[in-house]
């Protein structure tokens, strides 16, 4: 839970070495839940987006509070705790509980657009983009977990957001946008993808 809210608008190299320090600080949901707002706050001093913290801690303490600590695994009752979106949800679901959940961030939206939808129009995208991901997505848990974390890496090293690299990309026979692609190319700009 709290690297899906340290990772929200913020990469990964930024992170790494707030998350461990934070983990330090509170190494239980009991003992952030117990921590005064202020120290929660100057706890994540540097990551900006300082709402992301007060989130956090609100909703350590309703789960401690309400839940005897226990930060449920169905997505939809995570998507009630405070700060916890779609993408949060599937997350946490998906790499903290092995459930078969779709976790749609910009990468993988990315990938199931170019492979599914590269025509479809902007106005229903995302509800469209979420469907696919549930429909694709593998039934059993750890398998789920993998698909999540492959499909992001996909769009995060090989289907990015300048260049798609479709001569590279496990996926290009099943994609609709690889299979526009001529020959073999090792990198193609893409505009509006």
């Amino acid at each position: 839970m709290v690297s899906e809210f340290m990772l929200q608008q913020t990469q990964v190299s930024r992170v790494e070495a707030y998350y461990h320090q934070f983990l330090e600080r509170y190494p239980s949901i009991e003992s952030l839940a117990a921590a005064p707002s202020g120290m929660v706050r100057e706890s994540w001093d540097g990551l900006g987006y300082y709402r992301r913290a007060s989130n956090l801690h609100r909703l350590a303490q309703e789960v401690v509070r309400d839940r005897a600590g226990i930060i449920p695994s169905d997505p939809a009752e995570l998507r009630r705790l405070p700060g916890v979106g779609r993408y949060t949800a599937g997350a946490v679901a998906s790499f903290a509980f092995e459930r078969s959940a779709p976790a749609v961030d910009t990468n993988v939206a990315r990938v199931i657009r170019r492979a599914f939808h590269p025509r479809a129009p902007a106005k229903a995208l995302v509800n469209r983009l979420w469907a696919t991901a549930e429909q694709i997505i593998p039934r059993r848990g750890k398998s789920a977990w993998a698909f999540n974390q492959g499909i992001m890496e996909l769009g995060a090293l090989i289907c990015t957001a300048r260049v798609a690299r479709c001569g590279e990309c496990p996926v290009r026979p099943a994609c609709a946008t690889g299979k526009k692609q001529d020959g073999p190319a090792s990198g193609r700009a893409l505009r509006g993808n």
